[in-house]
C-alpha cells in the first residue's frame, strides 16, 4: 500500500475530499453510459448524514427493534424523507411493505435419543438441550416430534453441480435424520483446488445445509459444530439458538422449512459416530471426496420438542427514482435498519439502549445522502434507482428474505446494487474492503471507481468466517441478483494503518451489539463521505448504460442469474 501513501497521492486526496464536500469539480466519472453523466461531483453532506444518525440513534428510538415504538419512529422519519425528495413509493402506492413474522420459543426441554438398530452397544445416548446438542423448528408449531428416524452422514451435506460434487447422490433421505459436517470441502482441505480453499462458499453456510436436507425430504438435520470451521465457539451456538427465534411467517407446513433442525457439538458427535461402529475422523476425511457416498447409519434418533408460537408484522420501507427510458429496471441500495432494542431485564442505572449508532443508523443515513445525491442531479437516469431499508436484519436477514420472496419487481428486473451496513466513521482511507472478493462484475465497477478516487481494492482478511452470507445483500445473491458489499479499509490517509485497525478492533470488542454503539464527538464522517461518492458513481454509471453485471464463472449464484435472464 505505500504507492497509496505518497506525497504525490496526499494532496490528491485531500483536493477529492474538497471537491465532494463543495462540489466544485466538474468530472464526471469514466464511465460507458449511455447519455446521462453527473455534472459534479454528487453533493454529500456529512453534516446531514450526522444529523439523520444521531436521530436514528437517539434513546428516543429505544434502539429501533422490529415491532416496538422505535420501529414506528424509524419507519416515518424513512418515509418523510423520501417523501420531501419526491421519490415514488416502491410498493404500489406505499412506501412500506408488511413482512410477516413469527417468533418461535423452544422449550429447553428439548432432548434427542439415539439408538444402535442392531448390536449390543449398551444403553441409548441422550444428548441433552444446550449441552450436547441445539433443537428448533422454523415451522410455527407448539409441537413436532420424529420417532425412531434413521440416521444418514451426508459428509458436507452440499449439492453443487459447478464442482461437480453431490453428497446425497445414491441415497434416499426421505423421513430420516441427516448429519452434516459445518463448513464446506474446501475449508477442511485447505486446498484451493476444492471448491474456494478456506473462503467459504455459500454451500458452507449452516442455512443452506439445512434448506438442501430440507429440499432431499429430510425430516430432520444436524450439523456437527467445531469452532474452528464455524468461526465461533459453541457458547455463541447455544446463546443464539435459546429464546425466542425470528422467522418469516410461511406457514405450519411449508415444505422448503425442516420439521427438526439442530447443532451437535463436536463431542456428541464423536459419540453418537462412535456408536454407530465408525469414527468421525474417518468419515471426515472421506467427505472431503467428490466421489463421497452418503452413509446409512445404523442409528435411530427419537425427539420431541415444544414451541411457544408469537405472530406479529414489521416493515421494509422504500423509493424509487424513475428512470427516463428503462424504469422497469432498478439499481438498489439497501441496508437495515433495525437494531437490537431495548433490554429491559438490565439493572437499574445501567445503560440498556441498544442505539445502533454505526450498525446501522450509519447506513441508513448513507442511504438517505445517495437517495438526495440523485434526486439533486441535473436529470434522472435512464435506469431507475431504488433505495431500500429493510427490517429484521439482526434476526436472520428476514426483511431482505421477504423483499426478494415478494418482491416490487421481478428479482430478474434488478440490475444489481449495492449493500450499505456499518459504515466508517473514523475517516478516509486509501484502500477499499470487498466482502466476498471474487464473486461478481460488481467488484468490476468498484475497482473501476476506486481507481478514479486513487485508491485500491482487497479482499477481506477472514472469508473463511462466510462474512459475504451474513448480510442482507445475500438474499438477492440466492435470487442471482450480484449485490455488492464493500467498504472502508485499515489504511487511514492521516493514522496509517496500525491506528485504523486499533479503532476496528476497539469497536468490535466494546461497541458491537453494545448499548456503547452511539454517537460520539471524535467521529469524522469525511471517510464515509467519500465511500458514498463513489458508491454513487457506481449506481450512477450502471443506471446510464445497458450493462447487466455477471456473477464471474464459477460461482454458486451464476446459474440462478443466467436461468433467470433466459441465457
Amino acid at each position: 500500500m505505500s504507492a497509496f501513501t505518497s506525497p504525490r497521492f496526499v494532496p490528491f486526496f485531500s483536493f477529492f475530499l474538497l471537491c465532494i464536500s463543495l462540489s466544485a469539480c466538474n468530472q464526471a466519472p469514466d464511465s460507458s453510459t449511455s447519455g446521462n453523466s453527473p455534472a459534479a461531483e454528487p453533493v454529500i453532506s456529512t453534516e446531514k448524514i450526522l444529523n439523520d444518525v444521531t436521530v436514528m440513534a437517539s434513546d428516543e428510538f429505544g434502539g429501533r427493534a422490529p415491532m416496538s415504538h422505535g420501529e414506528t419512529l424509524t419507519l416515518d422519519f424513512i418515509e418523510q424523507r423520501f417523501q420531501e425528495l419526491g421519490l415514488t413509493p416502491m410498493f404500489g402506492d406505499d412506501f412500506r411493505q408488511a413482512v410477516p413474522l413469527v417468533a418461535i420459543t423452544t422449550e429447553p426441554t428439548a432432548e434427542m435419543t439415539i439408538n444402535a438398530i442392531e448390536g449390543d452397544s449398551g444403553e441409548p445416548l441422550t444428548l441433552a438441550y444446550g449441552e450436547n446438542i441445539m433443537l428448533w423448528s422454523q415451522r410455527p408449531q407448539e409441537q413436532l416430534s420424529i420417532e425412531a428416524s434413521e440416521m444418514v452422514f451426508v459428509g458436507y451435506g452440499v449439492v453443487a453441480p459447478e464442482y461437480n460434487w453431490n453428497d446425497y447422490e445414491g441415497v434416499d433421505v426421505t423421513g430420516k435424520t441427516v448429519v452434516i459436517l459445518v463448513n464446506d470441502p474446501g475449508f477442511a482441505s485447505s486446498s484451493n483446488e476444492l471448491f474456494e480453499g478456506r473462503a467459504m462458499t455459500y454451500y458452507g453456510r449452516w442455512t443452506y445445509k439445512f434448506e438442501e436436507a430440507a429440499r432431499q425430504g429430510a425430516a430432520a438435520a444436524l450439523i456437527i459444530h467445531d469452532t474452528e470451521p464455524a468461526s465461533y465457539p459453541w457458547a455463541v451456538v447455544s446463546n443464539s439458538w435459546s429464546g425466542p427465534q425470528f422467522h418469516l411467517d410461511l406457514g405450519t407446513n411449508d415444505s422448503s422449512l425442516l420439521p427438526m433442525e439442530g447443532w451437535l457439538t463436536h463431542e456428541a458427535a464423536v459419540q453418537l459416530i462412535n456408536l454407530s461402529g465408525y469414527s468421525l475422523t474417518d468419515l471426515q476425511q472421506a467427505a472431503l471426496s467428490a466421489d463421497f457416498q452418503a452413509l446409512e447409519l445404523p442409528l435411530t434418533a427419537t425427539s420431541s420438542i415444544q414451541q411457544s408460537i408469537e405472530r406479529a408484522e414489521s416493515y421494509n420501507v422504500g423509493a424509487v427514482l424513475a428512470g427516463s427510458e428503462s424504469p422497469d429496471e432498478w439499481f438498489i441500495y439497501m441496508g437495515h435498519w433495525d437494531h437490537i432494542g431495548t433490554d429491559d431485564t438490565a439493572p437499574e442505572g445501567v445503560d440498556n439502549i441498544y442505539n445502533g449508532a454505526v450498525d446501522n443508523a450509519t447506513g441508513i443515513a448513507g442511504i438517505l445522502a445517495l437517495a438526495e445525491a440523485f434526486a439533486a442531479a441535473p436529470q434522472p437516469p435512464l435506469r431507475s434507482v431504488a433505495f431500500l431499508a429493510v427490517t429484521a436484519e439482526e434476526s436472520g436477514l428476514l426483511g431482505s428474505a421477504h423483499y426478494a420472496q415478494q418482491p416490487p419487481l421481478p428479482m430478474n428486473r434488478h440490475i444489481g446494487g449495492i449493500n450499505i451496513d456499518s459504515m466508517n466513521v473514523y475517516g478516509p482511507t486509501t484502500d477499499l474492503v470487498a466482502v466476498g472478493y471474487g464473486k461478481s462484475q460488481m467488484e468490476d465497477y468498484l475497482r473501476k471507481h476506486a481507481d478514479n478516487q486513487q485508491r485500491i481494492v482487497a479482499p477481506e482478511e477472514h472469508p473463511e468466517a462466510g462474512g459475504f452470507y451474513r448480510s442482507d445483500h445475500f438474499n438477492f445473491a440466492k435470487q442471482g441478483v450480484p449485490v455488492l458489499f464493500a467498504g472502508s479499509g485499515s489504511n487511514h490517509i492521516e493514522h496509517g494503518t496500525a491506528w485504523m485497525i486499533q479503532k476496528q478492533k476497539d469497536f468490535n470488542a466494546n461497541r458491537y451489539h453494545k448499548a456503547a454503539d452511539e454517537v460520539l464527538d471524535d467521529w469524522d464522517l469525511s471517510g464515509m463521505q467519500l465511500d458514498l461518492a463513489l458508491f454513487f458513481h457506481i449506481g450512477w454509471d450502471l443506471t446510464n448504460n445497458n450493462d447487466w453485471p455477471e456473477w464471474y464463472a464459477g460461482n454458486e449464484f451464476k446459474a440462478i442469474r443466467d436461468q433467470s435472464r433466459g441465457r
